[in-house]
C-alpha cells in the first residue's frame, strides 16, 4: 500500500511541475495577466478539471510562481552569502560578500526575467498576494541584514545619519526587522534594499538601455555605494548588538 502511495505523490510532484513549467512558458509569452488554467491544460493534454485537482484557480497557481521565483532568488542571494569572501581586512570581506549578496540577485534577474517581472514588475490584475508570499519575498531581505549584524558585530559599522523626525520610525524597523543593529542602519538597509532592485529593475527592464554600458562594473560601483550608505564603508564605531550595544554609542 505505502509504495502505490509513493508512486501517487511522485505523480503528483511530476505533473505540479509540469504545470508551473507550461505556466512560466505562458508567462514569457503573453505575460501573467493573460495566464489561463484552461490554457495550461491545454498544452499538456489535460481537462481543465483534472488540473483543478492540482491547482483550484488561477491565482493559486500564480501565487505558486510567485512563491517558487522568490525562493530562487533568495537561494541565490543566500548561496552568496553563505560563501564568504576573502579580503584583505574584516571590514573588507563584509563589503565584497554584500556586493556578492548583490550581483547574485542580478544575476538571477538577467537569467530569469520573466520570472522576475512576475515578482517585481506591474502588478497582475485581480491578484491580490496572499501571506504565504510573504516569508520567501523576505529572504533577501534577511540575507542583506545578516551581513551587515556580522560586520556590526565583527568589524563595526560607520553609522548614517538619521533625521530626528525619522527615529521613531528607524527605532520601530529596527525592532522588527534587525534588532541587532542601530536605528540608523535599520533604516538605510531597508532603503538600500528597495534601490537594489530598483537598479536590478532598470536593467531587466530595459531602462538602461543607451544609458550604461558597462553595466558590470557600473552594478558594482552601484552596491559599493549601498553598502556605504548602510555603513560598510567609512570610519567604524564598534559596539555590542542589541539595546546595550546602542546605549554605548
Amino acid at each position: 500500500m505505502s509504495a502505490i502511495r509513493g508512486a501517487r505523490e511522485r505523480a503528483r510532484v511530476e505533473v505540479t511541475a509540469a504545470i508551473k513549467d507550461e505556466a512560466r512558458r505562458q508567462l514569457a509569452a503573453e505575460g501573467a495577466a493573460k495566464l489561463s488554467l484552461r490554457a495550461v491544460a491545454r498544452e499538456l493534454g489535460m481537462v481543465s478539471s483534472a488540473l483543478y485537482r492540482y491547482f483550484p484557480s488561477r491565482d493559486e497557481l500564480l501565487t505558486a510562481l510567485i512563491v517558487d521565483a522568490y525562493d530562487a532568488v533568495g537561494e541565490a542571494a543566500e548561496s552568496a552569502g553563505r560563501a564568504g569572501v576573502p579580503g584583505p581586512s574584516e571590514r573588507a570581506a563584509h563589503l565584497a560578500r554584500w556586493v556578492a549578496v548583490a550581483c547574485a540577485v542580478r544575476g538571477w534577474a538577467l537569467a530569469h526575467p520573466h520570472e522576475y517581472a512576475l515578482i517585481y514588475g506591474s502588478p497582475v490584475p485581480g491578484y491580490t498576494a496572499p501571506q504565504a508570499t510573504v516569508g520567501p519575498a523576505s529572504r533577501v531581505g534577511r540575507v542583506l541584514i545578516a551581513v551587515v549584524e556580522d560586520a556590526h558585530r565583527e568589524a563595526g559599522l560607520a553609522l548614517p545619519p538619521l533625521a530626528a523626525e525619522l527615529r521613531p520610525e528607524a527605532e520601530r524597523l529596527a525592532a522588527d526587522l534587525a534588532p541587532g543593529l542601530p536605528p540608523e542602519v535599520a533604516v538605510s538597509i531597508v532603503a538600500a534594499w528597495a534601490q537594489l532592485f530598483g537598479l536590478v529593475s532598470f536593467e531587466v527592464f530595459g531602462q538602461f538601455n543607451r544609458v550604461v554600458e558597462a553595466r558590470d562594473d557600473f552594478f558594482r560601483h552601484a552596491a559599493e555605494e549601498l553598502a556605504r550608505t548602510v555603513g560598510l564603508l567609512g570610519t567604524a564605531r564598534r559596539g555590542g548588538t542589541g539595546t546595550a550595544g546602542r546605549a554605548r554609542r
